[in-house]
């Protein structure tokens, strides 16, 4: 992402986390700065309409290791997902590969924004106390579902109101190329892909996963290092999954 388009972001959310701002004017600068990430999704699908070696395809491996490597990794399918991207998990050791397809752009938006809510999960789950009697593994699960989930459908929103914005219908025909070119790159990569079954959880953190991940920064005020953003709360690695 351009220096100017960072700073741009960087400015709305200082200015979002001023005491000074009231809640309702913190929450239009923070969906300001996510309208800024979309609209830069937007501007280099269209330019790589026009010259397509401006945003090739390409494909990244980003290392997702315990404690709760499954939730993680979950939390990175929910950022790729609406940025167009697409996600295939591989164990690794007690942790897991995600190799990740799209274009340059989104990729690039992608580590980004996942690397920041990493760190606001960790942050999140360290100042959430675990409610007497309840399995705490098991709580903080269900927590980073919430979490992930939530901020997926801001993501998606925020993607969707960006390109709702963009006349005329040529738009929807570049975003159904890129999502049909990124799909053969998979495909040529995995030729038997399985879809993984579903996943149950139950330990009540749910809802208060759900309210944070309403709370989060969509637009990275800063981007943590790899070691810090990969850091949440332990846990004994018999419970490890």
């Amino acid at each position: 992402m351009s220096e100017a388009m960072l700073s741009k972001v960087r400015k709305l959310l200082a200015k979002a986390e001023d005491p000074a701002c009231t809640p309702a004017e913190s929450a239009a600068l923070t969906a300001k700065a996510t309208d800024l990430i979309a609209r830069y999704g937007v501007d280099n699908a269209l330019l790589a309409a026009r010259d397509p070696a401006a945003d090739p395809v390409g494909d990244r491996m980003v290392d997702v290791p315990a404690p709760y490597a499954r939730d993680k990794a979950g939390l990175l399918a929910a950022v790729a997902d609406p940025m167009r991207c697409r996600c295939v998990r591989r164990r690794n050791g007690s942790g897991f590969e995600m190799h990740l397809f799209g274009f340059a752009s989104d990729l690039e938006r992608v580590d980004v924004l996942f690397t920041s809510l990493l760190v606001q999960a960790a942050q999140g789950l360290a100042g959430t106390p675990v409610p007497r009697g309840v399995h705490v593994a098991a709580f903080r699960r269900t927590w980073l579902a919430g979490f992930a989930q939530t901020v997926g459908e801001r993501l998606r929103a925020a993607e969707e109101t960006a390109a709702g914005q963009v006349t005329g219908e040529s738009y929807a025909l570049v975003l159904v190329d890129r999502a049909d070119r990124v799909q053969r790159r998979v495909a040529e990569a995995y030729p038997r892909l399985r879809t993984a079954p579903r996943r149950r959880l139950a330990g009540g953190g749910f809802a208060t996963g759900t309210e944070a991940g309403r709370r989060a920064d969509l637009g990275g005020r800063r981007v943590p290092t790899p070691s810090s953003a990969r850091q949440l709360p332990g846990r004994s690695p018999a419970t490890d999954g």
